[in-house]
């Protein structure tokens, strides 16, 4: 299929700019001037935006923590429709679906014995609670999940196991995902082998007494038993006293399970003038956990993409395409909004040009990847070069595109994303300590600028960018 650039012939230059990983040696598409000059525009005004800090401390403030399925975020969603509708997007609409509720309760421990002391813990989202009176148990450390899958059946009775595995900084996460499986797998695979209850080493890089939250998850079949993250200091004087000999615990959680409760993707567009069925995505999660008010996770996003719709509307430029900007529910108890906003458009996904989401704090934007087929580079690298002045590297060609887009990812939805610095995200992450406080307006800027040069120039390009042939993918959670 000949690609060609609002009705400019295609040129290609020779020059291509690399990253210190090396990830792009394609050609770069000449833009047509006025597009050019539209997202200088664009860039400008997104580094003078003071709508994105109002949105996240608005959204923060008026309605704070928004636990998926909770009144919280029914209320988040009621003030995103309201405010979306008062910047003029008198289209913007609730999409509800139901998910299966959950609500924290008390949530204590401590050493007993010669060393009795407090620690700090909370409970995993999805835990089931403790017997009224909590449990007493002998504690067995495990380095990690793979030795506690060693432990012979049998070993851990009346026990609770402890998983102390650190996650270690860095300034795109990738360490996550290779530490946040024991959050998601640690309890049925201690209670296979015994245990009462299951404590692990918060996934998070701080040093604070801030223990960090995230989903949990049973396996069929399988005991429940109750489980709960140590903050790091914690998990580091529980190991110091397991290196002097035995510890026991008590632990008192009194999460519950509520049933069916409703959730919903809150969505508003600004329909294209020439393609309107083609759609770009934008958007970040609604919810969050109930510790802190949800700012870098993900008030942060909602902020970010809010008012990156908001400056192309305000711009006075038609896209040729719609920009849709959807705030999905339910994120971080498994990607229900996601999900739920792939089945209800699963008929236009073959429409959905490309999707990105802000989910990953606050931080300056520093790298841009994607995932498009590799005939469409040249194209993404032109956007690229109007990204750079803003301090953003080009990265590979093999983005996930952030959580709440990998249900479109596997629909064979090309996607890009925006990388944040995230040198400090999980200090923060899923902690009460996730507040307003932490937002840095300039970040915020940057980033505003950059997403609506992204949106701006994936509306009028006319490329496809999906990839001829999709390699089957696996599902998976970055929650």
């Amino acid at each position: 299929m000949k690609r060609m650039i609002l009705g400019a012939c295609l040129v290609l230059s020779t020059a291509i700019a690399t990253t210190p990983t090396g990830a792009q040696t394609s050609s770069v598409a000449t833009l047509d001037p006025a597009l050019v000059e539209q997202a200088a525009k664009l860039r400008a005004k997104g580094l003078s935006d003071q709508q994105g800090y109002k949105l996240i401390e608005g959204l923060t403030t008026e309605i704070g923590p928004r636990l998926a399925g909770s009144d919280r975020e029914a209320a988040a969603r009621q003030w995103a429709l309201k405010t979306l509708k008062d910047l003029g997007f008198e289209t913007a609409r609730i999409e509800p679906f139901t998910m299966d509720g959950w609500a924290r309760g008390v949530e204590t421990a401590r050493i007993v014995g010669e060393a009795d002391q407090p620690l700090h813990i909370t409970a995993l989202g999805g835990s089931v609670a403790t017997p009224e009176d909590g449990i007493t148990a002998q504690v067995v450390r495990f380095t990690d999940l793979y030795e506690l899958e060693a432990a012979p059946e049998g070993s851990l009775d009346g026990k609770i196991a402890f998983v102390d595995l650190k996650l270690y900084r860095s300034q795109d996460g990738s360490g996550y995902g290779n530490t946040n499986y024991i959050r998601g797998n640690s309890p049925s695979v201690a209670a296979q082998k015994g245990a009462v209850g299951v404590l692990i080493r918060s996934v998070g890089t701080d040093s604070h007494r801030f223990p960090h939250t995230g989903g949990t998850r049973y396996k069929d079949g399988i005991a429940k038993i109750p489980a709960a993250a140590l903050s790091n200091p914690d998990a580091d004087q529980l190991a110091r006293l397991l290196e002097r000999g035995t510890a026991q615990v008590h632990m008192t959680l009194t999460p519950k399970a509520l049933g069916p409760v409703q959730s919903g993707n809150v969505i508003a567009e600004i329909k294209g003038t020439e393609q309107p069925e083609k759609i770009i995505v934008i958007g970040g999660h609604l919810d969050s956990w109930d510790l802190g008010t949800g700012a870098v996770d993900d008030g942060a996003g909602v902020g970010i993409t809010m008012a990156a719709l908001k400056l192309i509307k305000d711009s006075g430029f038609a896209p040729k395409r719609t920009i849709r900007l959807v705030l999905w529910g339910a994120e971080e108890v498994g990607l229900l909004g996601a999900r739920a906003y792939a089945e209800a458009h699963k008929d236009e996904l073959a429409d959905h040009v490309i999707a990105a989401e802000s989910d990953f704090g606050a931080g300056r934007v520093w790298d841009f990847r994607t995932r498009v087929g590799e005939e469409d580079l040249p194209f993404t690298n032109a956007i690229h070069r109007q990204l750079r002045p803003l301090g953003i590297g080009r990265g590979a060609n093999d983005s996930g595109g952030g959580p709440d887009v990998i249900p479109l990812r596997m629909a064979g939805v090309p996607v890009a994303a925006l990388y944040q610095d995230g040198t400090d995200y999980f200090d923060l992450h899923h902690t009460a300590n996730d507040t307003f406080d932490k937002i840095d307006l300039a970040d915020i800027q940057q980033n505003i600028a950059a997403y609506a040069v992204f949106a701006w120039l994936t509306a009028n390009l006319d490329v496809e960018f999906r990839p001829q042939a999709d390699a089957p993918e696996q599902a998976g959670t970055q929650n």
